[in-house]
This record gives C-alpha cells, sequence and structure tokens, in this order.
C-alpha cells in the first residue's frame, strides 16, 4: 500500500497542536491510496479522511465534522459516478457500523454470524459497493472524531445540533460545502441512514432539496427509527411487535410444531395479517374488549410469540419488548435475548425480573468494532490523533419536537420523480422492528400513489443485518441493484 499525507485548507488562522491541547484542527485532510477484489475485480481507490467545519451565519466554525470518502481510481466521468452519503444512527452514535462492517471497503474481521474474533482487526470487504459508487461517511457533531466549538461548556449552541430539526438542517448545510469541494454537483446522489439514520435521511430529503437546492436519486434506511411509532405508545405502536416476536421466537425454536415446522417467510405473512386486521384494533379496544375476545387473542398471541398466555393476559395484551426478551428463554436455557439482535443470548444474574440486565449483542458488537475502527483509522488511513473516537458522543438531551420527517420524505418523492426509496431490515431487530419499518413506508405516502417507489428487504439477522456474512453479500447486492436501477440514464424528471 502507497500512502501520501496531504493537509489541506487549514481553516483557522492558528492551527492547535494535538500534542499540547487534545484539539484536532478543525479543517484538514490525509489521502492515501489502497485496493479491494470486489466481486473478483481488483479495484484501487483513494481514500481521503480529515475534518471538515460547520460554518454559522457570520461564517464562523461552529462545529468541526470528521469524515472519511472513498473515491474509485480511473474513472472517466466522474460526474456520471453516484455519491453515496452515510450515517449511523443514535442520536449520538459514530459513523463506524455501517463503515467498518457494511458498504465499504474493509470489514471487521469477525466470524460469519457476527461474533468477535480476536486479534482484532480489518480485511477486505468482497461485497462492497463501491465498485459501483463512492462514499463518504459522516459523522455529525460530538460522534466519533467530530465535535462542537467550543466543545464544552455554556457557550456550546447546542440548539444548532442535538435535535431532530436542527441535525438535518446543519447536516445540509455541510453536505452542500463537501459536494461543493470535492466537485459532486453533477453526480447522481444517495443518503443511507441506519436506525436514527434513517429518521435523519428521511428529513435530509427534503432539507437538500429545499435549502441546498441539492436533489437525490435515492434515500435508503437500514433498520430505520420511526419515532412517530416509538414514542406515541399507543395500539400501533404495541401491535407492530408481533410479527418482530413471532420471528424471533422461530429462531429460537419456541413455536409450536405447526409453526416451527416451516420457513420464516411463511410464518410471517400470517402473523403480519394477523396484526393489522386483530390484534391492532383488540388492543385500540383497550378496557371496553370482551373477556372473551380478550381470551381469544391472547391465545393467539401466546401460539405467535411462544410467550405464556397468562403473561400476555397479565399485560393487557400489550406485551412489552423488553419483557419478551427477558421471558422467551426463561424456561429452556434461562437464557435472555438481545435487543437489536435477538440471535445473541445473554445470562442475568436472576431469572425473575422484567427486563435483561444488559444487551448481549451490543456488548459483542463494542468488542469487535471499537479496537477496530481506532486501529483502522490510524494505522490504515494514517488519522493519527489522541482524540477518543466518540462510539457513542455526548448529544443529550435531544429534541424530538415538531417531527415530520415522514411529510419531509413525501413532498421530497412528491417535488422529484427521481426520487426512490429503499428500506432493509432484519427480523429479528427488536429495537427497529421490520413490520414497523413496513408500517412507516405505508404512511409516508398514505395516497398510495408512489408506492411503486418504495422497496422493502429483509434478512435473517438483526438491525445490523450485515454482521451475518450471507446477509452482507445480499444487503450490498440490494443496494447495488437499488443504485443502479434508480439512476436516470437519460430519462427526464417529470410525471
Amino acid at each position: 500500500m502507497r500512502k501520501t499525507y496531504l493537509a489541506l485548507s487549514i481553516a483557522l488562522c492558528t492551527t492547535i497542536a494535538i500534542a499540547q491541547n487534545r484539539k484536532l484542527p478543525i479543517d484538514t485532510t490525509v489521502t492515501t491510496q489502497h485496493s479491494v477484489t470486489i466481486k473478483g475485480v481488483n479495484i484501487n481507490y483513494t481514500a481521503t479522511t480529515g475534518t471538515q467545519p460547520v460554518w454559522d451565519e457570520m461564517g464562523e466554525p461552529i462545529a468541526s465534522l470528521h469524515y472519511t470518502y472513498y473515491t474509485r481510481d480511473n474513472v472517466k466521468n466522474r460526474a456520471e459516478r453516484p455519491l453515496l452519503i452515510s450515517f449511523n444512527g443514535g442520536p449520538g452514535s459514530g459513523s463506524v457500523w455501517m463503515h467498518l462492517a457494511y458498504t465499504g471497503p474493509r470489514v471487521l474481521k469477525i466470524d460469519d454470524e457476527g461474533y468477535p474474533v480476536q486479534p482484532y482487526g480489518v480485511a477486505q470487504n468482497p461485497y462492497s459497493v463501491l465498485d459501483v459508487t463512492d462514499i463518504v461517511y459522516v459523522n455529525p457533531a460530538n460522534t466519533g472524531y467530530s465535535r462542537t466549538i467550543p466543545e464544552t461548556g455554556e457557550k456550546v449552541q447546542r440548539d444548532k445540533f442535538f435535535g431532530i430539526n436542527a441535525d438535518t438542517e446543519y447536516l445540509a448545510e455541510w453536505l452542500n460545502t463537501f459536494v461543493t469541494r470535492n466537485n459532486r454537483w453533477r453526480s447522481p446522489k444517495y443518503i443511507v441512514g441506519e436506525s436514527y439514520g434513517g429518521t435523519r435521511v428521511m428529513g435530509l430529503s427534503l432539507a437538500l432539496q429545499n435549502q441546498q437546492w441539492m436533489y437525490l436519486n435515492g434515500v435508503i434506511m437500514v433498520s430505520p427509527a420511526d419515532y412517530k411509532v416509538f414514542r406515541d405508545n399507543d395500539p400501533v405502536s404495541s401491535a407492530l411487535n408481533l410479527p418482530y416476536f413471532a420471528a424471533a421466537a422461530w429462531h429460537h425454536k419456541a413455536l409450536p410444531a405447526a409453526l416451527q415446522s416451516k420457513d420464516l417467510l411463511e410464518v410471517l405473512p400470517e402473523v403480519e395479517d394477523y396484526t393489522i386486521n386483530t390484534l391492532l384494533p383488540a388492543i385500540a379496544k383497550g378496557g371496553f374488549i370482551p373477556d372473551a375476545e380478550r381470551n381469544e387473542v391472547a391465545k393467539q398471541m401466546a401460539y405467535y410469540t411462544g410467550l405464556k398466555e397468562k403473561d400476555i393476559l397479565d399485560h393487557n395484551l400489550d406485551v412489552p419488548t423488553d419483557f419478551f426478551w427477558k421471558a422467551l428463554l426463561k424456561d429452556k436455557g434461562g437464557y435472555t435475548v438481545g435487543r437489536l439482535d435477538s440471535r445473541y443470548l445473554g445470562i442475568d444474574r436472576q431469572l425473575f425480573g422484567d427486563s435483561p440486565d444488559y444487551s448481549p449483542e451490543l456488548t459483542s458488537w463494542l468488542h469487535s468494532f471499537t479496537p477496530a475502527i481506532n486501529y483502522y483509522l490510524q494505522e490504515e488511513l494514517g488519522f493519527k490523533t489522541d482524540i477518543k473516537y466518540n462510539m457513542f458522543g455526548p448529544v443529550h438531551p435531544w429534541n424530538n419536537d415538531d417531527d415530520n420527517v415522514r411529510e419531509d420524505l413525501r413532498q421530497a418523492m412528491a417535488q422529484n420523480p427521481y426520487l426512490n426509496v429503499l428500506v432493509q431490515s432484519g427480523y429479528y431487530d427488536g429495537a427497529c422492528t421490520y413490520f414497523a419499518a413496513k408500517y412507516t413506508m405505508s404512511q409516508v405516502d398514505p395516497s398510495g400513489r408512489m408506492k411503486d417507489r418504495f422497496d422493502f428487504k429483509g434478512y435473517r439477522s438483526g438491525h445490523m443485518m450485515y454482521l451475518r456474512r450471507e446477509d452482507l453479500q445480499k444487503a450490498n447486492d440490494d443496494i447495488r441493484d437499488f443504485i443502479i436501477r434508480t439512476q436516470a440514464n437519460g430519462k427526464s424528471a417529470k410525471y
């Protein structure tokens, strides 16, 4: 590997030495050259990692965002080559997960099911989408190496960064600068967000369009978090969990033989239909549901979830997900199951209780991601710093007021005939369930007139479906196909 280091356009008159004050330069880059074999083809590429300011209205830097930008070498016409802009979620999560485990040219050294392997590190990603698109991974303020200016104290303008609408506004402005600096205005553009990143990219689709006049070809939501579902705490949010319960129970062979003998994709449509047409109306009746109907629904829920009928009745049909994670295998080995990926098992202090002591899947992921991203950025990409890489950064309290991102996405799609949406979910994700993602798709466009521009893909894994090697390949292929399919290819943007 040949390395070259290039420091570009320091934005401040004086830069602060890292060793003296443990601060990053506000505007700097390091560039290195690499190669990767994707689908049997060797691809040379350039990696540029560094920081770019967030400017205020007066042209002063109020934050510096760290990013990593990959471009394929020897491209004849960069204007025709797509640009994929990638975010993770949280809010407060660094843009590490999809960077080092999904779409980028390097992936974690893990086993085929996603569990940590020592010594930690990275390997080539033979399924990366870098063959068809350039990619930039962006760390929002206080995540990864990104920081507000100043970093702490009362002078931090928290209302500029830490909320649904503030987040999309400053990131849209930052992306305008990035696209301009890198001469990507003519390129087809795609944004992808995982988890809270789903909320982020729904909002960004319209913010980029209406505030920056930047039009997209695609929005990709990976295990999207829709806070209209999570925070309403109504019959809809409760009922939508049932298909996930069934999927997790099926995986752990906790369902009755009549269901367990079927393939997962034969079971789920039946449960989805029951959810919408029976369970949701039953929960909506609340205390006025007739006893006979309540008992019949509890019986069917027990059949689909592997839970005890009495436990379901004790919860008035509204079974919390944390209770499910604790109770599913209580009498089948005494393990808990993971929140973000229910294939993972945990061991609690005691069997009794309403929720697990910890999330076994998250501890497993932090086990492998944290050393890998620190090694990779500093040793392979040459970005040297004493700053801590924030896997999860200090962004709370987060302002969730005026959450209109569903309508933002609808408006962006209505105004831009080029704009298509891909949703990817793991069936065993208990935090951002696959059926909630399907429900969100149905609510973005209640008229149904744009439903042919939505595409859903499901996988037999969890929140980060790409950690399972089989799904790493399949999910990347789905993104690759989506990008190829949704390019304009000379077609006019009109209805």
